[in-house]
């Protein structure tokens, strides 16, 4: 075998069946890393003949360098790959004729991945292609430590772009897109406010390939100083009318929405409630301080 897949899940019993089945033909090893699903999870990856292991969760990139350093990993290539998405027929065929021919100095391969929303591919407002670091030479790849948008990073070796896609499209409803958005907010939150402690250039040493690397650039030094809420709402208008959105149809007019507008309005509106709460403690504190002092003057 040339390739360890490693997929990270926690109740994906409504994923987990067709990305496995995606994988089948490749003949590659699977690793589940699982923590603490309640579902058919483990018994859908042990039907599949997956290796599962279980760990706690801490965070995405946490989980995923725990795997890739405990994982008794043997094949030449690994790849990353989320319970919601699968391989295209063809990818699976590009990447059986590409690994066992790959020059020495390539150390990984990038992947378009095409998302569907709703049963419909959402192929515009820059949503396509979204290219993606996903197999690597084994050893050389780990995952940034970061709250959202973690990317794998190479130690060396050049990136090459492959022709096929991953098929990125979650079963479990429009509910659930939402709730997990919710928690992403969160986590974005913690990220906006370490970029606004750290250098941009530190966050951008990381990055080795060339889109990725341009839209971190675009969010941490020119969206991030936009005003709150305003920025969101610009985003989306451009998004939907100069990036073409709405040639996604209905379906593209709820997703290009919610997370090219509602999700990054809820963003801003915590990180306003974080200030808010900061101001209000600085003016509590401010006020003990003086009533403190003034006490003080009394006495005396």
């Amino acid at each position: 075998m040339l390739l360890s897949v490693i997929i990270l899940t926690k109740n994906e019993e409504s994923n987990l069946p067709t990305c496995l089945e995606s994988l089948k033909s490749l003949a590659a090893d699977v690793y589940i890393i699982d923590s603490g699903s309640t579902d058919k999870t483990l018994e859908i990856a042990k039907r599949f003949n997956c290796k599962v292991f279980e760990h706690p969760w801490e965070t995405y990139a946490a989980q995923f360098n725990w795997a890739l350093a405990t994982l008794p990993i043997t094949t030449p290539w690994t790849m990353r790959l989320d319970a919601d998405e699968r391989l295209t027929p063809e990818l699976v065929a590009e990447l059986q004729q590409t690994l066992p021919n790959s020059l020495a100095n390539v150390g990984g391969y990038q992947v378009k991945r095409r998302v569907f929303f709703m049963g419909r591919w959402i192929r515009h407002g820059g949503y396509y292609p979204t290219w993606l670091l996903r197999i690597w030479r084994s050893g050389l790849g780990t995952c940034e430590q970061l709250w959202m948008d973690e990317h794998i990073v190479l130690s060396e070796g050049k990136v090459v772009n492959l022709n096929h896609d991953i098929i990125d499209e979650n079963h479990k409803g429009l509910t659930f897109w939402t709730d997990k958005h919710n928690r992403y907010a969160d986590r974005e939150v913690l990220d906006i406010l370490a970029i606004r402690i750290e250098t941009d250039s530190n966050l951008l040493d990381v990055e080795q390939f060339s889109q990725a690397k341009q839209r971190r650039w675009v969010k941490t030094s020119l969206y991030n100083r936009f005003p709150l809420f305003l920025r969101s709402f610009i985003y989306w208008l451009l998004r939907y009318t100069v990036g073409l959105g709405f040639l996604d149809g209905t379906e593209g007019l709820i997703f290009h929405f919610l997370q090219g507008f509602w999700y990054r309005f809820l963003v801003d509106a915590k990180i306003y409630e974080i200030r808010r709460k900061n101001q209000i403690c600085s003016s509590q504190k401010s006020h003990l301080e003086t009533a403190s002092k003034s006490s003080t003057v009394i006495s005396s």
